[in-house]
């Protein structure tokens, strides 16, 4: 008699994780939200930071065929200029991102 085969699957991330929009965890990775702001103010957020010069600027040189994983295409680039920046850089970026 054969014994049954079993498979075992890789873990999936708790839903919890997976409830939060990947530009949340893009700019609560960053430090430039907290991690408990709410989805509409994170998602402002991400278009304010999109719409810097100094990130407009970063977001034209990235290279996209280094595509970062579980990401979607719509926030690769911005979340590729953003891993580009220094911890100065991102620093003025938030002290920009409060003046506006």
């Amino acid at each position: 008699m054969k014994h049954p085969r079993h498979h075992k699957h890789a873990q999936q991330n708790p839903p919890a994780t997976l409830a939060v929009p990947s530009y949340h965890r893009i700019l609560v990775k960053h430090g430039l939200i907290a991690k408990t702001l709410s989805i509409p103010d994170a998602y402002k957020m991400f278009l304010k930071v999109g719409a810097d010069p100094e990130v407009q600027k970063l977001r034209r040189k990235a290279n996209t065929r280094n595509k970062m994983k579980n990401v979607p295409a719509l926030y690769v680039v911005t979340a590729m200029a953003l891993e580009g920046m220094t911890k100065e850089e991102l620093e003025g970026l938030k002290l920009r991102l409060a003046m506006k």
